[in-house]
């Protein structure tokens, strides 16, 4: 039978793996940044409510929560993307598509919402796995892939709205929207479905040695090969599963009380969702990060921009403030992993 030595590179491989990625991976269910951010959220709200009373009724918070989930949903695969090493910059492209096509669905073929939905899920995952398949076989940086399908995906787009916008979006969407048929409980339904999407991917991750393959890979993909693990595989499955969320996350755009879709949809939608990533701790060099992070960061930069709005400051204010955290949050982590260098 034969044994790996410590000292072949399998070996190595495989020891840099248990060394670098066994229990210290993992972090413990609630991190000291998650924590800060909880305080920071907690101080921003209460000096919002002092400042402008209304922020703090449910007439209030409930559109903030709706408009949180679209984020912190692409956020959550986001987060799988970039902890395995890779980041997507195409998901504002690929929510352009999964919208229209949903829209047209609705407007032109009738059909009915569970089709709708299934239909931008299966188009989202289905872009995922293009970027997937030429980041993981094609051996590019995830970056100059995903930022090519960025624009082939914007032109697949703007091909089917055909310079025309969508109208007519039937109330049908009124169960992701801001009524009463789109909450339960007074939570809107989205949120809702987001909150459990990412505690499901939070468990799988934390729980279960699948999800720790994906931080093996990111912090060091050689020795996660050499381990048995199956990169390519992996690294494929985290751009479906984002690409499936990003689907998701259409419909819930498509929910908030319009009739009419142009293509705006999607619009930036990238920058948001990587700053919520970020900012929540999840490691832009990949090998570390958390969903309960990731939801607290797009939370975070929603309650920016909203508490920018109901002051009456100007709009790229919000940007201005966003940029400012990811860049905290960035150098904290930049220092850390000094830190981590230092101290072996």
């Amino acid at each position: 039978m034969t044994t790996t030595s410590p000292k072949t590179p399998a070996g190595r491989g495989l020891g840099r793996l248990r060394g670098r990625h066994g229990p210290r991976v993992i972090a413990p269910l609630v991190s000291g940044q998650e924590i800060v951010l909880i305080a920071v959220i907690a101080v921003l709200w209460l000096v919002l409510g002092w400042a402008t009373p209304a922020f703090l009724t449910a007439d209030s918070l409930r559109p903030l929560l709706i408009e949180v989930a679209p984020i912190a949903l692409i956020g959550v695969g986001m987060t799988l993307v970039i902890v395995a090493g890779g980041i997507d910059v195409s998901v504002g492209s690929q929510m352009m598509v999964c919208g229209v096509i949903t829209a047209r669905l609705l407007v032109d073929a009738h059909v009915s919402l569970p089709v709708a939905l299934l239909a931008a899920i299966v188009v989202g995952a289905l872009m995922g796995a293009v970027n997937g398949v030429l980041i993981a076989w094609g051996r590019v940086h995830a970056i100059i892939i995903t930022f090519g399908t960025l624009n082939l995906f914007q032109f697949v787009g703007r091909q089917i709205f055909g310079s025309q916008t969508v109208n007519g979006i039937p109330a049908t969407m009124d169960v992701f929207g801001r009524g009463e048929p789109g909450q339960t409980l007074g939570v809107p339904h989205s949120f809702l479905l987001t909150a459990l999407i990412a505690g499901a991917v939070w468990w799988y991750l934390r729980q279960t040695p699948g999800g720790r393959h994906f931080y093996a890979i990111g912090g060091d993909p050689l020795a996660a090969e050499l381990a048995g693990i199956r990169v390519r595989r992996r690294v494929l499955l985290t751009y479906v599963i984002t690409g499936g969320l990003v689907g998701l996350a259409a419909v819930f755009t498509l929910g908030k009380g319009t009739t009419t879709l142009d293509q705006s949809i999607g619009a930036g939608q990238e920058l948001a969702v990587i700053a919520a990533v970020v900012i929540g701790g999840t490691s832009i060099m990949g090998g570390r990060g958390s969903v309960l992070g990731t939801i607290l960061g797009a939370l975070l930069v929603q309650t920016v921009s909203s508490g920018v709005t109901q002051l009456g400051w100007p709009s790229n204010l919000s940007d201005l403030f966003v940029g400012l955290f990811v860049i905290i949050a960035v150098g904290t982590d930049l220092l850390r992993q000094r830190a981590r260098r230092r101290s072996r």
